[in-house]
C-alpha cells in the first residue's frame, strides 16, 4: 500500500476531510479537503512510531518533517481523535514497513525546541522554576509582541461582546481584575508572576494604586519596566525579576495571581496560597485567575507536547481542589466564575496575529519554536472549546478563622 494510503488509515481516516500526501508521491483523500498533512519525509514515520500518542506527530511537525497546509485549528479539530497510541499493531507493522523496515524502530534525534530537563533538578524547586519559566517566557519580548498585540497580556481575556477586539477584551480582563479586588487610590498591590506588567500598569495608571510586580522571567521585568515608564506610572509601579517567595513581608491591600497557580504544582499549593495570605492585610483580597481541569479526577501534569514544548512542569487542578487549598489557608470564597469561551477567543485572536506575522516570527525565532507556538495555540483554542480544559476567577479575602472578627469587608451583593 502506498505511503499516503497508510497514513490515512493510521489517522484513522480523518472522516475523509484531509488529504494526505507523501514523500513517495502517493496521495489520499478528497482534493477538495480543507486541510493537506504532508509527510515529508521518512523520519515522520520515526517520529510517529517510537513516541507515544500525539508527542510523535508534534514532534514531525515541529522539526518540519510533516507539514500542516491549511488552518491548524481547523486540522486538529478533525485529528482530534486519531491518535498513535489506538493504531493496532498491524497498522503499525504497515507504517514500518512503508518507513522502510524495522530501522524506522530507531527513535530519530529530539527537536531543539524540546526543554533539556536535568535529572538533577528536582520539580517546582527554584531553580526548576526559574528554569521552566526562563524555556517558555525567555524567548523573544519582540516574538511576543507580534502574538499577544500591544497589550503584552499573555493570559485570558475577558471579551464584553463577541466582536470585541483582543486589546479591548485584555482591557476588560485587568479591569475586572481590579474592580473584584475593590482597588481604589492609595491602596498597595501585589502582582504575582506579573508577566509583562499588563496588570501592574493598568491598577496604577486607572485606579491610582501603588504595585509591586514579580516575575521569574528577567526578559519579561527588563520589558515591564520600560513599559512603566513610557506609561508615565514609574512613582507608583515597580516590576522585579524576582521569586514570589521573596517578596518582603509588608503588607498588602490586594493581590492578584494572574496564570502563575499553572507553574506552582499540585504540592504547592497550600504553601503558596499560604504565604499570599502572610502578605495580605486583614479583609485583604485575592483574585486567582488560572486554566484549570474541568473536574479534580484527571492527572494534573500537562501531556507530552504541553510538558516538553511549551509549559515544562505545568501542572493543572480542578477548580475545587484550588478553592479548597485557598480554603484551608486562609481565604474565605467570596466569588467564582468560568472563563473557558473567552480563552478560546483569545488563543484564536493570538493565533491570527501570530499567522499575520508569521515571516517575520520564523525569522526572530526559528522555524521550530514558530511552529510550537502555532501548534500549542491551536491545541489549546480545541482544549478550551471542547471542555478539555477551563478558565477559572476564584475571588478569596482574608477572613479570622478564630471567630473574633468574621468581617470579610465586602458588600452584599456583586459589586463588579
Amino acid at each position: 500500500m502506498a505511503l499516503a494510503q497508510v497514513f490515512e488509515r493510521v489517522l484513522g481516516g480523518a472522516g475523509g476531510s484531509v488529504r494526505f500526501t507523501a514523500y513517495d508521491g502517493s496521495v489520499a483523500g478528497p482534493s477538495d479537503a480543507e486541510v493537506t498533512l504532508e509527510i515529508k519525509s521518512p523520519i515522520a514515520l520515526r517520529y510517529i512510531i517510537t513516541s507515544p500518542g500525539d508527542l510523535g506527530l508534534a514532534r514531525a511537525y515541529v522539526s518540519g518533517h510533516l507539514d500542516v497546509h491549511g488552518d491548524m485549528y481547523t486540522a486538529l479539530r478533525t485529528l482530534t481523535e486519531a491518535q498513535i497510541g489506538t493504531v493496532s499493531w498491524e497498522q503499525r507493522k504497515e507504517l514500518i514497513k512503508a518507513a522502510g523496515g524495522v530501522s524506522a524502530f530507531r527513535r530519530p534525534s529530539l527537536p531543539p525546541e524540546e526543554h533539556a530537563r536535568s535529572p538533577l533538578v528536582r520539580r517546582h524547586s527554584r531553580r526548576g522554576d526559574a528554569e521552566a519559566i526562563s524555556h517558555h517566557y525567555d524567548v523573544s519580548n519582540l516574538f511576543y509582541s507580534w502574538v499577544l498585540g500591544p497589550s503584552m497580556a499573555y493570559t485570558c481575556a475577558t471579551y464584553p461582546k463577541a466582536e470585541a477586539s483582543l486589546e479591548e477584551a485584555q482591557y476588560e480582563k485587568f479591569d475586572l481584575v481590579a474592580r473584584k479586588l475593590g482597588l481604589e487610590s492609595g491602596m498597595r498591590l501585589l502582582d504575582v508572576g506579573c508577566g509583562w506588567g499588563g496588570m501592574v500598569i493598568h491598577a496604577a495608571r486607572e485606579y491610582g494604586v501603588s504595585v509591586l510586580g514579580v516575575t521569574l522571567s528577567e526578559a519579561q521585568a527588563s520589558w515591564a519596566q520600560d513599559a512603566i515608564a513610557k506609561a508615565g506610572v514609574k512613582d507608583l509601579a515597580e516590576v522585579r525579576f524576582l521569586d514570589y517567595r521573596d517578596v518582603p513581608p509588608e503588607q498588602f491591600d490586594a493581590v492578584s495571581s494572574i496564570g502563575l497557580t499553572e507553574h506552582i504544582g499540585l504540592a504547592n499549593l497550600p504553601a503558596y496560597f499560604s504565604f499570599l495570605e502572610s502578605r495580605l492585610k486583614p479583609e485583604g483580597r485575592l483574585l486567582n485567575h488560572c486554566i484549570t481541569r474541568p473536574t479534580t479526577k484527571e492527572p494534573v501534569r500537562a501531556g507530552g507536547f504541553i510538558d516538553r514544548y511549551v509549559f515544562p512542569d505545568g501542572e493543572l487542578e480542578g477548580v475545587g481542589t484550588i478553592a479548597s487549598a485557598m480554603q484551608d489557608n486562609g481565604f474565605e470564597i467570596r466569588h467564582e466564575e468560568n472563563l473557558r469561551e473567552h480563552y478560546a477567543l483569545t488563543l484564536r485572536d493570538w493565533g491570527n496575529n501570530l499567522e499575520a506575522h508569521w515571516d517575520e516570527a520564523v525569522r526572530e525565532v526559528g522555524p521550530g519554536k514558530a511552529r510550537v507556538w502555532r501548534l500549542y495555540m491551536a491545541a489549546s483554542r480545541l482544549g478550551f472549546v471542547t471542555r478539555r480544559i477551563e478558565l477559572h476567577q476564584i475571588l478569596g479575602v482574608k477572613v479570622p478563622s478564630d471567630g473574633s472578627n468574621g468581617e470579610a469587608g465586602v458588600p452584599l451583593r456583586p459589586w463588579f
